[in-house]
């Protein structure tokens, strides 16, 4: 036995295990007149022959791996050059084929070269330029105290001129401005520390907001950028329903409302995880937030949390800080909890996109609301304290923690279960809600003789006159005023379901009043809604602020419930805010040439343009001793009779007493 013991020694020499040794069935196969086995110095010699063979046959792979190792910067640098001279390609195929098409791409392009170069700068060749205009600082360092409020007053100077301009062909527009105003003055006047307001913060904030305002609703390429962008997101979502089609059906998903807008939170959610996966949306986030964080000074953690919240949610963006939060002022994490109040989360955008609301003015809404809201919330919660993160310039993003895409898309999908679960449940017990209130509230008016008494009716009395200083109409303001209440008191996707019937009715050419009801409000109270809805900030919201920023910091779980109703209070505002700068830069749709419109259509069906076109038909039209005529341009349309007997089909008006 002793023969047999596996040592140390034999097992660095090789030697087999024993018990795996078939020394039986090789003896009987010698003796059948098999080959003799080879000895243990012959099957040694034939094992180092093999391996010097493998050896010399991976010498050429293991060369190539000891280059690549050696050369690995070079090689990069070679990759990424092949890549960058393919783009280029690319890129100049495409717009020497077709530039007007290949103008978003060359819009992107700029973007992202326009930030590759400014790191460049950054980190080559800031230290030398800073050291060139030294000194040309030193020439202005003893009248900077006054010239720089030159560019301030250069640009309050320019925007008088441009209001008082601009205001007077649409006298309307003051409302707005107005209401503008008036709220700023109501945030300052519930500010916790009115003496340290940085001015700085709120005045950037609110210009910005402006110039973003003023390039998306007055600008062409920025009417132009946000509708491509709405369109491209409104194509994107439609892919959806590929997937919802395939698992409930095409007759759910063109009837049942749960199946045509929720699977649209699935398919946002999966694609947003890919992103982050990829890195493509920290990227994205910490550019904007470097925008926001050299013109109004607020320090980097929040700042990107409100970068965040244009993209994501109101809980998901803090995690983006989460490594800080414990450290952040009052007034830090006011700014964070305001950021999330007065946007919204990408997912559900998707989801309001699918009602019918406009793709732009959504997308225009959450990008213009985070200046505004952080320089509100400075304005309602200043800075009185020391911050740790004031010296930084920037601070780490963490990555996901999947290992590929395919688990990043699977973690997307699965993630936003819980939030469709979620809008699901609250849209069932609101909506219930909201009927078990308007019942209760028409049974008590009914004891005092008060017919039709309805949470609505309430909300459009109490907010018609914030409505109004918006800018919506007089007509118009009970119904903005009662989408207002709904968002505030219940949430904004009922509020925005809502404002999605009324524009399908405007849109489908019904009568404005059916009888004492209005049926639609006007495309410019819609636009004004969009912006003023755009926001989380409702009191359902607070349980989910707090519960989430609770968990990522339970030790300060005081100092979050001490602000979070400033910071709701802020939020409602911000979107308000949005809403009277649509009202002060809206244009107003200029209609096509009526008597063209009714000449190429059959009069099938009705639409907004048939309803507009009808109304200036009725308006020229004169009926006087049984006798009808026309004034204007319609006096010189032959079809005008004709065209005036169509519309009377689907509007009343007195005209229409000739036709029969």
């Amino acid at each position: 036995m002793e023969g047999n013991q596996i040592t140390l020694d034999s097992l660095d020499k090789g030697t087999d295990n024993p018990a795996f040794s078939f020394e039986g069935e090789n003896r009987h196969y010698e003796e059948c007149g098999g080959p003799r086995s080879e000895n243990q110095e012959e099957r040694r010699e034939r094992k180092g022959r093999f391996s010097t063979y493998c050896r010399k046959a991976l010498q050429p792979a293991s060369k190539a791996q000891h280059f690549c190792k050696a050369h690995a910067k070079v090689l990069r640098r070679v990759v990424l050059g092949l890549l960058v001279v393919a783009y280029l390609c690319y890129f100049i195929a495409a717009c020497y084929l077709n530039f007007q098409r290949a103008l978003p791409l060359v819009v992107i392009t700029a973007v992202v070269v326009f930030f590759i170069c400014w790191e460049v700068f950054q980190k080559h060749c800031r230290a030398k330029v800073l050291l060139l205009l030294r000194p040309v600082g030193k020439c202005f360092q003893k009248a900077w105290p006054w010239l720089k409020w030159l560019p301030w007053v250069a640009l309050l100077a320019g925007l008088i001129v441009w209001l008082v301009l601009d205001t007077g062909r649409n006298p309307e527009q003051l409302i707005s401005l107005g209401g503008f105003c008036f709220l700023v003055l109501f945030l300052f006047a519930c500010s916790k520390h009115h003496g340290a307001v940085s001015w700085r913060v709120v005045f950037w904030g609110l210009g910005l907001e402006f110039l973003l305002g003023l390039f998306v609703l007055r600008t062409t390429p920025g009417t132009q950028a946000f509708q491509w962008l709405g369109d491209q997101v409104q194509y994107f979502l439609g892919y959806t329903t590929a997937g919802s089609s395939f698992v409930f059906g095409n007759t759910l998903i063109e009837e049942v409302f749960a199946f045509q807008t929720l699977p649209i939170i699935v398919f946002f959610s999966c694609v947003m995880s890919i992103l982050y996966y990829l890195g493509v949306m920290q990227w994205l986030i910490l550019k904007i937030s470097w925008v926001l964080q050299i013109s109004m000074g607020t320090t980097p953690t929040e700042t990107l949390s409100v970068a965040g919240n244009i993209f994501v949610g109101q809980t998901e963006a803090p995690l983006l800080i989460r490594p800080y939060l414990a450290d952040m002022t009052l007034s830090e994490i006011h700014s964070v909890m305001t950021g999330g109040f007065a946007t919204i989360a990408g997912s559900v955008m998707g989801a309001y996109i699918s009602f019918g609301i406009d793709a732009a003015s959504l997308i225009a809404a959450s990008v213009m609301a985070a200046p505004c809201a952080l320089g509100m919330a400075k304005l309602v919660y200043p800075e009185v304290e020391e911050s740790k993160f004031k010296g930084k310039a920037s601070i780490r993003i963490s990555r996901g923690e999947e290992q590929n895409i395919l688990e990043a898309a699977s973690n997307g999908a699965a993630n936003s279960v819980g939030l469709v679960a979620n809008i699901a449940a609250n849209l069932i017990g609101f909506l219930a809600v909201l009927e078990f209130m308007n019942a209760a509230l028409r049974w008590f008016g009914k004891m005092v003789d008060i017919e039709g008494l309805t949470f609505q009716v309430i909300c459009s009395y109490v907010l018609m006159p914030l409505a109004f200083l918006m800018g919506a109409d007089w007509a118009d303001s009970p119904l903005v005023a009662e989408l207002l209440g709904i968002k505030i008191f219940l949430n904004e996707f009922v509020a925005y379901q809502q404002l999605a019937t009324y524009k399908k009715n405007r849109l489908m050419g019904l009568e404005e009043w059916d009888g004492s009801r209005k049926q639609w409000i006007s495309e410019r109270a819609e636009s004004i809604t969009t912006f003023a809805l755009c926001g989380f900030a409702n009191l359902s919201s607070l349980g989910i602020t707090l519960g989430g920023l609770s968990s990522m910091v339970p030790q300060r779980k005081s100092d979050l419930a001490a602000v979070v109703l400033r910071a709701l209070l802020t939020g409602m505002c911000v979107s308000m805010l949005n809403a009277c700068l649509a009202g002060l830069l809206y244009v107003p749709t200029e209609v096509g040439d009526c008597a063209m419109f009714f000449s190429t259509t059959n009069f099938s069906s009705t639409s907004y343009t048939m309803y507009t076109c009808c109304k200036q038909l009725f308006a020229s039209s004169v009926l006087q001793n049984g006798t009808l005529s026309f004034t204007g341009s319609w006096a010189e349309q032959a079809g005008s009779v004709l065209w005036l007997k169509e519309c009377c089909a689907y509007y009343n008006h007195t005209s229409c007493a000739w036709t029969f």
